[in-house]
């Protein structure tokens, strides 16, 4: 296969699944078996790094407006309520925290079971169950509205507390520990438990997907950066037609990634998040099948 279609392949791979609740890493690791392609290898392993970073910037130009009105706002919010730590940006950044501290304490446990098809596919198929029932539990509650009282409490993601962030960010640690399970499953389930609206859920796990892809991609740069025995990345390997591969991947992942965030806030408000669950349940049922074959 041509570099090139690959690279458009893999970047719209990239782009679709990193904010669905479907796993990223999950289906770049497929994709990676299927292509016969090693991520692992230097340039790959850069590319890879290289279209995620083409993925989280579509965010900040997305939301780019409630940003700005996040910031001005700050730290005393909209309605003058809120303090810095429980500010929308203050929420991100403790939530953030909760998630990046033991990550990074657990990254050697990350590493290994990144090359886990196993792992992978019991993540999404685990995961699948979970968000399928989460959101089942809270259709009746979402199709009446904010007047309906119980089980959604918080609307709007400006109405967050201390306390749902915090939880929201430990269950995060389970995307890092278990590749498969998706930062965005993770964070939409646990909000939607703590008594977020789907769309509020949503839209912070967008918001904290920010800091967190942006600090694990660089950890991942810097990383092979230093690591010994040369640069592993090939930086100083890359020719003309390497750099215009990479040059695809990126305006691809973000063009296609953006595209995902418009449609995945518009369709999560009418229709919730069961079709992605079923669909995780099939990949993950294929993934173990296909790993039981390469172990056998």
């Amino acid at each position: 296969m041509h570099d090139y279609l690959l690279s458009v392949i893999l970047g719209v791979i990239e782009g679709l699944t990193e904010f669905l609740p479907i796993s990223s890493t999950a289906h770049l690791r497929i994709s990676e078996a299927l292509l016969h392609i090693s991520l692992t290898d230097g340039y790959w392993k850069m590319y890879s790094i290289v279209i995620q970073l083409g993925a989280i910037l579509c965010l900040p130009v997305y939301f780019r407006e409630r940003i700005v009105k996040f910031l001005s706002t700050f730290p005393r919010g909209e309605n003058g309520d809120r303090t810095a730590l429980t500010h929308p940006l203050g929420l991100t950044l403790i939530a953030f925290l909760v998630t990046a501290i033991p990550a990074f304490l657990l990254s050697k446990v990350i590493g290994k079971n990144l090359e886990s098809l196993t792992v992978m596919g019991v993540s999404l198929l685990v995961g699948g169950v979970v968000m399928w029932i989460v959101d089942v539990t809270h259709a009746g509650a979402e199709a009446t509205g904010p007047v309906s009282s119980g089980l959604i409490r918080t609307w709007k993601m400006e109405a967050m507390s201390l306390g749902q962030a915090i939880w929201i960010g430990a269950c995060q640690i389970l995307s890092a520990v278990f590749p498969g399970t998706s930062r965005s499953m993770a964070t939409i389930a646990a909000g939607q438990v703590a008594g977020m609206s789907r769309a509020s859920a949503l839209e912070f796990s967008f918001f904290l997907s920010i800091p967190t892809m942006a600090a694990a991609t660089g950890y991942d740069l810097l990383k092979s950066l230093r690591a010994k025995g040369g640069n592993p990345l090939g930086v100083a390997q890359i020719d003309g037609h390497g750099w215009t591969v990479l040059a695809i991947g990126f305006v691809v992942s973000f063009l296609v990634a953006y595209a995902a965030v418009a449609w995945f806030m518009a369709w999560v408000r009418k229709h919730g998040f069961v079709p992605f669950a079923i669909y995780r349940i099939v990949i993950g049922v294929l993934v173990l099948i296909y790993a039981g074959k390469l172990v056998g």
